[in-house]
């Protein structure tokens, strides 16, 4: 296993970056990355630190620096040390300049200003804490979506990641001999997406939990029969409602997420 030290160097948070560095990282087998996150750097003294401590643990530098003169100067120390450096805004910035024919001008951490967007994602992170696992029914005509399915469907992770998004989700479980709320089957404006699986993918993630739970007892939460008949029931009420099911199955919470939002886009007309 070979081991690289990376260096994050941003005149924000360090968020852009890091986002960008994980989404590269996970391309590479057998390669392990020791991160060094640099942030809030906006002053010379502060990028005369970072080349140091490249120079201490040399490897290979990303950043989101906006400061033309900031940049120069971490290059320069990057190309001493002999060391690559890439910036991850500059590309993209160049080209919608060249495009719009507009100058830039260098505000850091101006994509982090509080927004009206930035206070819906806090509000949608709310309703999806306050809505999740079927509490709160009284207020879900409220949601923008609502995800059903049995235990072990990713309905929380995929509500927690829309609710990043600034959609408001809840989400109900279907619970054998359980009944669903009746306002769920009254409502008209939120889109509601059935989520399924295998059976066999529902008994392993069960069984996991299970397992961190310490519980070892056998249960017809993991009685393959009992799992198969849940998803059943699910699937017929998903289609007899008429509902649009994404089944989870080889998706991770990321596509999921995805797909619910291209539904919700043709839910309101703007596909």
């Amino acid at each position: 296993m070979t081991s690289v030290h990376l260096h994050l160097v941003s005149d924000s948070t360090g968020e852009t970056v890091s986002h960008v560095a994980k989404a590269a990282l996970v391309q590479f087998d057998e390669i392990t990355f020791e991160e060094h996150l640099w942030s809030m750097v906006r002053s010379e003294r502060q990028v005369d630190e970072v080349i140091e401590a490249v120079g201490d643990n040399p490897g290979f530098v990303l950043y989101t620096l906006v400061n033309e003169k900031l940049q120069q100067r971490l290059e320069g120390g990057c190309r001493e040390l002999q060391v690559p450096s890439v910036s991850v805004l500059r590309p993209v910035v160049d080209s919608l300049r060249t495009h719009l024919g507009r100058e830039t001008h260098a505000r850091p951490g101006r994509q982090h200003m509080l927004d009206a967007e930035y206070f819906d994602r806090i509000a949608a992170m709310d309703f999806v804490l306050g809505h999740d696992d079927g509490q709160s029914t009284a207020s879900l005509d409220d949601a923008d979506v609502i995800l059903v399915g049995v235990s072990r469907t990713s309905k929380t992770p995929t509500s927690i990641y829309l609710g990043h998004r600034g959609i408001r989700t809840a989400n109900i479980p279907i619970v054998p001999g359980a009944r669903l709320p009746d306002v769920l089957f009254e409502l008209d404006e939120p889109l509601i997406v059935g989520l399924t699986a295998s059976p066999e993918r529902i008994i392993q993630i069960r069984r996991n939990r299970l397992i961190n739970l310490k519980e070892d007892r056998d249960t017809g939460y993991i009685d393959e029969d009992a799992v198969r008949e849940e998803v059943v029931y699910a699937k017929r009420l998903f289609s007899r409602q008429d509902w649009p099911v994404i089944d989870v199955t080889r998706r991770s919470i990321e596509e999921t997420a995805a797909k619910v939002i291209n539904l919700l886009n043709e839910h309101r007309g703007e596909a």
